[in-house]
């Protein structure tokens, strides 16, 4: 060894959070440190990699680094250190694979803890060394994974907490998911807006999502293009488990699922059902009447942003037909919604109306205890018909002779299972207590009696919500600019249409004016 021969270290932790949490990168690097200053060696540079993979040198972008460092030194003929042998790797294909890269460019392997030879014994030695070290990496890995696999099949998720849930420590089952109460309700809004109808397609689930600021997203604010479908077909979200990879077939969760397993399937059905196009984001938030009003000929009104001469940007409603005598005639945002405005200012029932509406609303709720004791009874029945219909398929699977038969009752039998869950988790809703009147028709009653007050303090899905619950068809804009007599949703039909102020309870006598009685 040469005075002041030139070295590079080379230090390696198994993943980034050994590199975090714990201190092994620094104590490698100090003891190859130590190591260069006992043999007159010059550190000349360090690389840290913090990542495993999986014996294979090639997917270490720090070892990557450091072989092409001395490709294009190689006049130097550097000496590496490395704090132990299982730090260059544990797999004895590709340790024999970096160590003739290292001869390639001329480069001396040097560790504290291992001595180097080239003759056979030296080279058996290290076989031997690595191959120890690719054996205790494939049963760490094969015992981590049985752990794993059985937290899954007892239906707890063993791996990173997905977004709206979290993991919390318990003294009897360690570590279970929790729902984040953050994220919890917005995830539960969205999954059943889809399976409703609210949301058409999972391109307006992923612009909800970006739109709303609890949800975390990335630095971009965005979220990725598959991340809206996969939180639909995802059913931990429901309270199930389900790990395909390793054979973990679907099975009841430990933990609380946000909606349904029947939303859940209803969301599955949506998906594999009808598509529909990819709403526009940079239109519907800033024209929230799109697609609600029509023109005088039948063609619904598009919206659109029209740039001036001075080049300012002017918010339009316009009409595409080619065969309409107004097509391509601008209709002003201000004038189209400030008439919609003006309608539902209208739509304010009387107080009789609202007082004859919440006994209704009272009478429901009173008969809904009533039928959810028979709604439990008849389901009860239901699922333990399902169980016997299971077990008569389960035998004729075991005396089925053909192939062919066995895996149609297979299915059949997993089509009852699901039909079972379905089922259990109805049984489970029953089974929790009615919430409040106050509680249940709060948000009704608000609606009914100022929808205006909503549309003008709710962002643009209060706006979509209003625009739906009171409109039962497209509005039709007569060109005089006026709104045509719309077709109102069956709740505002029923108390009294428009200029309910002006309206008034008939007395019990009636209208017309008294009359003496003949007898």
């Amino acid at each position: 060894m040469t005075e002041g021969q030139k070295c590079l270290l080379y230090c390696r932790v198994s993943d980034t959070k050994q590199k975090t949490s714990g201190h092994g990168l620094e104590s490698q690097e100090h003891r190859c440190r130590a190591f260069a200053a006992t043999n007159n060696m010059a550190v000349e540079e360090v690389f840290l990699d913090d990542v495993s993979g999986g014996g294979n040198f090639n997917k270490r972008p720090a070892m990557n680094a450091l072989l092409d460092h001395l490709r294009k030194n190689r006049a130097t003929n550097y000496v590496v250190v490395f704090d132990d042998i299982k730090r260059f790797s544990r797999d004895v294909y590709f340790y024999w694979g970096l160590i003739n890269k290292l001869d390639e460019y001329g480069a001396v392997p040097m560790s504290p803890n291992f001595v180097f030879e080239k003759t056979p014994e030296g080279r058996f030695q290290q076989s031997i060394t690595v191959a120890a070290g690719e054996f205790e990496r494939e049963a760490n890995a094969r015992q981590t994974r049985q752990k794993t696999q059985a937290r899954l099949e007892a239906g707890y998720h063993a791996f990173i907490a997905p977004v709206g849930y979290r993991y919390e420590k318990s003294k009897t089952q360690g570590k279970i998911l929790v729902q984040d109460e953050r994220v919890a309700p917005i995830l539960k809004e969205v999954l059943e807006g889809f399976a409703s109808g609210r949301f058409r397609s999972a391109q307006e689930v992923r612009y909800f999502l970006e739109f709303a600021p609890e949800y975390p997203k990335r630095a971009s604010g965005k979220i990725g293009n598959n991340k809206a479908k996969e939180i639909l077909t995802d059913p931990l979200y429901a309270g199930y488990i389900e790990y395909k990879p390793w054979g973990v077939t679907l099975r009841r969760g430990r933990h609380e699922g946000i909606i349904s397993y029947e939303t859940f399937v209803r969301n599955q059905e949506r998906l594999n059902g009808r598509t529909y196009a990819p709403t526009r984001k940079d239109l519907n938030r800033d024209f929230p009447l799109r697609g609600s009003v029509a023109c005088e000929c039948g063609n619904t009104l598009t919206a659109a942003w029209s740039k001036s001469r001075t080049g300012k940007l002017h918010p339009y409603y316009t009409c595409q037909n080619r065969k309409c005598d107004y097509k391509g005639k601008s209709i002003r945002r201000d004038v189209l919604e400030g008439r919609f405005e003006e309608l539902l200012e209208t739509l304010v029932p009387a107080r009789p109306l609202m007082s004859a509406a919440e006994r209704m609303f009272r009478k429901a709720w009173d008969m809904r205890a009533a039928s959810e004791r028979n709604r439990k009874a008849l389901l009860e029945k239901e699922c333990q018909s399902v169980d016997r219909e299971i077990e008569k398929m389960v035998d004729r699977i075991v005396e089925a002779s053909s192939g062919t038969l066995a895996s149609r009752l297979e299915d059949r039998v997993c089509k009852l299972e699901e039909k079972k869950r379905i089922l259990t988790e109805k049984l489970k809703d029953i089974g929790r207590p009615v919430k409040p009147f106050d509680q249940m028709y709060r948000t009704a009653m608000l609606f009914l009696e100022n929808p205006s007050k909503i549309w003008h303090l709710g962002g643009y899905q209060e706006k979509l919500a209003v625009r739906k619950l009171v409109l039962k068809d497209r509005l039709v804009w007569d060109r005089k600019g006026l709104y045509r007599t719309p077709d109102l949703s069956l709740p505002f039909k029923a108390l009294g249409g428009f200029k309910m102020l002006e309206n008034q309870m008939v007395p019990r006598r009636g209208l017309e004016p008294p009359r003496p009685c003949e007898h």
